[in-house]
C-alpha cells in the first residue's frame, strides 16, 4: 500500500543538475530499506524558483526540499521516510511553497500569495497520473458541462468570465468562440503550443506539470462551439512535453474521458498532436495553421481570419496553453468567482517568467493589476546585489522596454495598453543599471532577423538595416544619420509588416528610443554609458 509520494522535478533545468541520479538514488535507497512499494517516486515539472533545483516534494507531508543532490536524496530516505524526522538542513526555503500558504508582507500592510488557477496543481501531482488529476477535480467541469449544460450555456460562461486570451493580444476568449459557432462547416479546436518567445516557458511547465488540463479545456472548447476535432501544435523541443500529452490523451480516451461519447453524453472529442520544427513565426496563428495542414510556415492574408477560414479553411478556434488551462476551473466554478480575481477590465490571473537581474527567478501565477514593482520586490526577492533597477522588457522578445516610471502601472492588458506597453507571452526581464539599452536592442533584432520568414519585404530587410544600424552604435561607428535610419526603419517594420510578429520585432527600438534616447543617442558620440558597448 502507497503511504507517500515523493514528486522530483523533472524538467530540462533540473535534469541537467542530477535530477535523473537523485531520482535513481532515492529509489535505490528506499529498495535497501524494504518501502519500495510503500513509496511512490515520479516526475514533477519546475514551477518555483530555479536556484532550489532539483526540488523534492514529500506527500503528504508537505514537505520541500532543495537543491537535492544524489547523496542528499538517499538521506532524505534514511531520515524522513524510514526514521520519520524532517531533514531540517535541506530544506527549501520557505517562500518556495506554492499556493496560497505562502503569504509575504507587502506594502500599505497588504499581503501578497501567489493565486494559482493555472498552476494549482502543477508540482503537487503526478502528471502521469490521471487519478491524481480526477482527485483534484480534473474532469469535474467536463461532466458538468456535458452532463447539465448545453453548449450556450458554457459559451456564456466563458463570455461572462470575460477571460482574455494569455496568448498575447488579450483576445476576450467567449468573443472569439462565438464567432465560430455563427459559422457553418466543420469546426475545429487548435491549441497553440509553440512557445518559441526567448524567456518564455510558462506554457511548458503547464503541459509537463498538468498536461490534462489542458485536454479538458479542449473538449470544454469543442462542446461550447460545436467541434470534435482537437489539434494540439507544440514546439518541437518539448519533448518532455509531448510525451506527456500523447500519455495523458491515451489515459483520457481509456477512461472514457475523450474519444467516441464522452461520459455516456452524445458528443464525442478527438485530440491529435503536431510538432512543429522549429520556426519562430508558427507562433503566429496563421502561420501555424499554414504548418499544420503540412505547408510551409508563413503567415496567410487576414481576413479571413481563423474563426471563418482556419484550419482545413474551416472555423478554427485558436488558444494558447494558458488560455485553455483556465477554461476547467471556470466552468467549474462560475464567472463570478473568475472575475472575482484580478481587475474589473482584466480579470483572473496571470502566469510569468521572470528572468534577469532579480534575486529570484521563475515562474509565478498571480492576479492581475500586480504592479512590476511588486513582483520584483515580493516574488523576485529585490534586485540582485543591490544593483538599481533601470528597464524591464515586458512580454518576451518582441515586448516593450519600460522605465522605471512604469514600475507601479497595473500589469493587466488594460493599463499596459494605455501607457503604450504590453504584457505579451508573460515574460518579465529585468534589467539593472549595468545594462546598456543599445546592446539589448541588438540582441533582440538579431533574433528576429535571423527568424524572419522572409514573406514580406519590411521585415526580411527592415530587420536586416535595423541590426546593422544597432551595430555600428555597438561599435562607436554610427553617425547621425544611422539613428535616424535606425528610427525611420523600426517605424516602417512595425506598420507595414505582413503579420503580427513582424509589427512587433521593431517595438524594443520604439520604445528604447522613447524612454532612453538620450543613451542611445551617447552611441553616437562614441560612449556607452553603461560601459558595455565597443565604444
Amino acid at each position: 500500500m502507497i503511504r507517500s509520494h515523493i514528486l522530483i522535478s523533472g524538467d530540462p533545468l533540473s535534469l541537467s543538475r542530477g535530477a535523473e541520479a537523485t531520482k535513481l538514488a532515492i529509489e535505490a535507497e528506499l529498495s535497501y530499506y524494504g518501502m519500495e512499494n510503500e513509496v511512490q517516486v515520479s516526475y514533477m515539472p519546475q514551477v518555483d524558483r530555479t536556484d532550489v533545483l532539483p526540488l523534492v516534494q514529500v506527500y503528504p507531508d508537505g514537505v520541500r526540499y532543495g537543491p537535492v543532490t544524489p547523496e542528499n536524496g538517499a538521506y532524505i530516505v534514511q531520515e524522513h521516510l524510514y526514521k520519520g524526522r524532517v531533514a531540517e538542513h535541506l530544506l527549501a526555503p520557505p517562500e518556495v511553497l506554492t499556493g496560497e500558504i505562502a503569504r509575504i508582507p507587502g506594502k500599505r500592510g497588504a499581503t501578497y500569495a501567489q493565486k494559482r488557477v493555472i498552476l494549482q496543481r502543477a508540482g503537487v501531482i503526478d502528471p502521469t497520473d490521471p487519478d491524481e488529476y480526477i482527485a483534484h477535480d480534473g474532469y469535474f467541469a467536463l461532466g458538468k458541462a456535458l452532463l447539465e449544460m448545453q453548449p450556450g450555456e458554457v459559451l456564456q460562461t466563458v463570455k461572462d468570465s470575460k477571460l482574455q486570451g494569455r496568448g498575447g493580444a488579450g483576445f476576450p476568449t467567449g468573443l472569439k468562440w462565438s464567432f465560430v459557432v455563427s459559422q457553418p462547416g466543420e469546426k475545429y479546436i487548435v491549441c497553440n503550443a509553440d512557445e518559441s518567445e526567448p524567456g518564455t516557458f510558462k506554457d511548458r511547465l503547464v503541459l509537463e506539470g498538468d498536461p490534462h488540463a489542458v485536454l479538458e479545456g479542449m473538449a470544454l472548447a469543442g462542446y461550447a462551439v460545436g467541434a470534435h476535432q482537437g489539434w494540439i501544435y507544440i514546439r518541437g523541443e518539448y519533448a518532455i512535453a509531448k510525451e506527456r500529452l500523447e500519455l495523458a490523451i491515451q489515459q483520457a480516451i481509456e477512461m472514457g474521458l475523450l474519444g467516441d461519447n464522452i461520459m455516456d453524453s452524445g458528443f464525442s472529442f478527438h485530440i491529435h498532436i503536431h510538432a512543429g520544427a522549429g520556426a519562430y513565426v508558427c507562433g503566429e496563428e496563421t502561420a501555424l495553421l499554414e504548418s499544420l495542414e503540412g505547408k510551409r510556415g508563413v503567415p496567410r492574408i487576414r481576413p479571413p481570419y481563423p474563426t471563418v477560414r482556419g484550419f482545413r479553411d474551416q472555423p478554427t478556434v485558436v488558444n494558447n496553453v494558458e488560455t485553455l488551462a483556465n477554461i476547467p476551473p471556470i466552468i467549474l466554478n462560475g464567472a463570478d468567482w473568475f472575475r472575482s480575481m484580478g481587475t474589473e477590465r482584466s480579470p483572473g490571473t496571470k502566469v510569468y517568467t521572470m528572468l534577469g537581474d532579480v534575486n529570484i527567478t521563475g515562474l509565478i501565477e498571480v492576479p492581475m493589476g500586480i504592479t512590476l514593482r511588486e513582483v520584483i520586490e515580493i516574488y523576485g526577492g529585490g534586485m540582485r546585489n543591490g544593483k538599481t533597477f533601470k528597464c524591464a522588457q515586458t512580454g518576451g522578445a518582441s515586448g516593450t522596454i519600460i522605465p522605471p516610471e512604469l514600475l507601479d502601472v497595473p500589469m493587466d492588458f488594460a493599463s499596459m495598453a494605455e501607457k503604450g506597453a504590453g504584457l505579451g507571452s508573460g515574460a518579465l526581464l529585468i534589467c539593472a543599471e549595468d545594462t546598456c539599452i543599445v546592446d539589448l536592442a541588438y540582441v533582440l533584432i538579431r533574433f528576429f532577423k535571423a527568424e524572419s520568414c522572409g514573406k514580406c519585404t519590411p521585415c526580411r530587410v527592415g530587420t536586416a538595416q535595423m541590426l546593422e544600424s544597432l551595430d555600428r552604435l555597438r561599435k562607436g561607428m554610427a553617425k547621425p544619420a544611422d539613428l535616424e535610419r535606425l528610427e525611420e526603419a523600426a517605424t516602417y517594420v512595425r506598420s507595414a509588416s505582413f503579420c503580427g510578429l513582424g509589427q512587433a520585432a521593431p517595438v524594443p527600438i520604439l520604445t528604447a528610443l522613447q524612454y532612453f534616447r538620450e543613451e542611445v543617442e551617447a552611441h553616437v558620440q562614441g560612449h556607452c554609458p553603461a560601459g558595455v558597448c565597443h565604444s
